[in-house]
């Protein structure tokens, strides 16, 4: 096997010199066939919408020969997403969810990854950490970490919203959801980033120090299941897994799969929504004052700003079967990618869709969190959070003030920022 690059061979404008970039070209020059809207520089100057729009228009099941992950189908307008997401029969997530191969020599099984009859036994397991009853629990302890994160932030002076709140409260909660040793919970927020990065963007050097990182992560969470499976069944995720029937047997490597599941979906999601709601009202501030003079529509805009945001902007599939989908033939082991944030920003679905309008009717129809089979597990729980963060903001701050473009992930799966300058006004 040929070394992986690193650091100081990779060009950071273009990681990936076999395919032709379209950083900064207008999506319309491009010839149809040649439009590859799944390239992270893209994402990382927020340039990708304009891809989304023209396929929705033009060809919204649309194939790229050419790109860093092999030929993919785009699938761009929210009806066929749905589609899609729901015909599991037809096309299977048991390869991966994002469009990167799968590593042969480091494979990670995971529930949102298998399908039917695996994947809703091992998703039963956990989903008891996010039932009603436990995040009413959960709520206070929610509501009381908020509010000293908020309490602690330097009024009247410039600091990195990404890092003293979205991280900070996210690290918090995923320490409490998994009983993680809390003075190392940013331990968490490293391992959900490596986890979902490739080198070239960012985050790692090589696949090399991603495997070690993530090995790290195992090791660290098997003495945490051997603490536990030897313990009273407890209310936290590994107890759950570590005294599950379906998945007390796990081999090592579907532990640590179902691990990076569910630390990045408790990661990112919340995390990025709240950055992305901060930035949103500030770039419609009628909007904000809308909200202001009604709080009642937290909810609502909760759901709103899940929609405009989308944290994960796709999730892949496989074709099992040869298919007809937009008329467009699929061959089966294809790769069929939902485009969540396309879905999201399909104007046939919600008017005036690139705006945030946070009274929108329909606002709780977005597809951020899938549909179907594996649809978010933790929706109900990265709802609280933003709910509760946005009440407890209006009670202290009269504006939190962007004071510049966010720097952005280089991605295109996360759809996230990496730091946000603001101000807090009391």
């Amino acid at each position: 096997m040929s070394e992986a690059p690193t650091l100081g061979t990779i060009d950071w404008e273009n990681p990936f010199p076999d395919v032709p970039s379209h950083l900064g070209m207008d999506p319309y020059s491009i010839p149809l066939e040649e439009l590859n809207p799944a390239q992270p520089e893209l994402f990382e100057a927020d340039q990708q919408y304009k891809y989304f729009e023209r396929l929705r228009k033009e060809a919204p099941i649309h194939k790229t020969e050419v790109s860093q992950f092999g030929p993919y189908w785009s699938v761009t307008r929210y009806e066929d997403i749905m589609h899609v997401d729901k015909s599991h029969q037809i096309f299977s997530s048991e390869t991966g969810i994002t469009l990167n191969d799968e590593d042969e020599d480091f494979k990670l099984p995971m529930f949102i990854a298998m399908d039917q009859p695996k994947h809703d036994v091992q998703r039963k397991t956990v989903q008891g950490v996010v039932s009603p009853r436990n995040l009413m629990n959960l709520e206070p302890l929610i509501r009381e970490r908020a509010g000293k994160i908020l309490d602690e932030l330097p009024v009247g002076e410039a600091f990195n919203w990404v890092d003293k709140v979205s991280i900070e409260l996210t690290a918090q909660m995923l320490a409490t959801l998994f009983d993680f040793p809390f003075e190392e919970r940013r331990k968490l927020t490293r391992w959900s980033d490596v986890a979902t990065a490739g080198p070239g963007m960012g985050i790692i050097d090589s696949e090399e120090q991603r495997r070690a990182e993530l090995i790290e992560c195992l090791e660290s969470f098997t003495q945490l299941w051997n603490d536990r499976v030897n313990s009273e069944p407890g209310n936290d995720l590994i107890s759950m897994l570590a005294h599950g029937e379906s998945t007390k047997n796990m081999p090592p490597m579907e532990y640590l799969g179902n691990l990076i599941l569910l630390i990045v979906g408790g990661n990112d999601t919340t995390r990025n929504s709240i950055t992305g709601g901060v930035y949103a009202l500030n770039k419609w501030p009628e909007q904000f004052a809308k909200l202001k003079a009604d709080q009642s529509l937290i909810p609502n805009m909760v759901a709103e700003i899940i929609r405009w945001q989308t944290p994960l902007a796709h999730m892949r599939r496989r074709a099992l079967v040869d298919t007809e989908l937009g008329g467009q033939h699929i061959k089966a082991g294809e790769k069929v990618c939902m485009w969540y944030l396309s879905g999201n920003r399909d104007e046939n679905q919600f008017p005036d869709a690139d705006k945030l309008i946070i009274d929108r009717p329909n606002a709780r129809s977005h597809v951020s969190f899938g549909y179907g089979i594996h649809r978010c597990m933790g929706n109900r729980l990265g709802e609280m959070q933003l709910r509760v963060v946005w009440e407890e903001i209006l009670k202290r701050f009269k504006h939190v003030e962007v004071l510049e473009e966010p720097s952005r992930v280089r991605s295109a799966f996360v759809k996230g920022y990496s730091s946000m300058q603001v101000m807090v006004h009391a």
